[in-house]
């Protein structure tokens, strides 16, 4: 299925804690002078018009980016991810929002490079519209769960991947495990960042993903975030990232910024922890 566009929830609590994570990621990375590469399996249109008609018809912006802006001063360790939206928008506001390849750009260094891959013929349009002119960049239309891996070990063979499909279907919970686990055997010594949605309690895959994740990775660092309780219906109530080989000691990064994400983006009425960083191990 082709079905998804991101445009519909760019800029939401979702995006706001996979983009702050892999502003810090890049951040820890990039204090090393050694170039590194960033892969994207799932790299959508790359920028985003939050006043356009998909983010318009949706809204989510709204409780996302949307609350988190007027409190961006508070987060100095977030200063990467702001600078770039403020970049996007010179006359002030987050009207232009960066996806993760945008995003990514705008933090790498010279030298390091960026490999996006993008099914969706819509979104690979908008992606090489935003990005094609940087020679740092190399698009791929392919499908990021068979390009992820084949185009494995990199050049500079040091840095991060990002594995973020829809989850349109409920295959997509399998494809990444089995995506991660290919990838991870051609290159054990890359960073894996996984994004997952929390749903409902007739819908949620988390934990099965997790558990799929850990037949294959001894240990997973996982961070998540609610921003409403969980109840039984479809919508997406939270978000988490896995993480393979973050960086050393990332956890106590991940454990500062995110109750003071949390505090930012939880709606009203929202009780009890409401976010966790915690690792996670295979059992035997």
């Amino acid at each position: 299925m082709l079905s998804y566009l991101h445009g519909f929830h760019a800029g939401n609590h979702a995006d706001v804690l996979k983009h702050g994570v892999l502003a810090l990621l890049i951040e820890t990375l990039t204090a090393k002078p050694k170039p590194l590469v960033y892969l994207d399996s799932h790299a959508g249109a790359g920028l985003y018009d939050l006043d356009g008609e998909q983010a318009a018809k949706t809204g989510e912006f709204a409780n996302g980016i949307g609350h988190l802006w007027p409190m961006r001063h508070d987060l100095p360790e977030l200063a990467g991810y702001f600078d770039s939206i403020a970049a996007l928008n010179p006359d002030g506001g987050y009207v232009r929002y960066p996806g993760s390849p945008e995003l990514v750009r705008r933090l790498l260094r010279p030298d390091d490079r960026l490999i996006l891959m993008e099914l969706h013929k819509a979104e690979v349009h908008g992606l090489r519209a935003a990005l094609d002119g940087d020679s740092r960049v190399h698009i791929h239309h392919r499908d990021g769960f068979e390009g992820l891996p084949a185009l494995l070990p990199p050049k500079p063979a040091r840095g991060l991947a990002l594995i973020d499909p829809p989850y349109e279907v409920k295959t997509d919970y399998a494809e990444v495990a089995r995506c991660l686990a290919a990838a991870h055997a051609r290159w054990p010594t890359g960073v894996y960042a996984i994004w997952y949605p929390r749903l409902g309690l007739d819908r949620d895959q988390s934990e099965t993903l997790l558990r799929g994740l850990l037949d294959s990775i001894p240990r997973v660092l996982i961070a998540e975030l609610s921003v409403s309780p969980q109840t039984r219906d479809f919508g997406m109530h939270g978000s988490g990232m896995a993480l393979v080989n973050p960086p050393w000691r990332f956890e106590e990064r991940l454990k500062t910024l995110l109750p003071r994400l949390a505090a930012a983006l939880t709606l009203e009425g929202t009780g009890g922890d409401n976010w966790r960083v915690a690792w996670r191990e295979a059992t035997a």
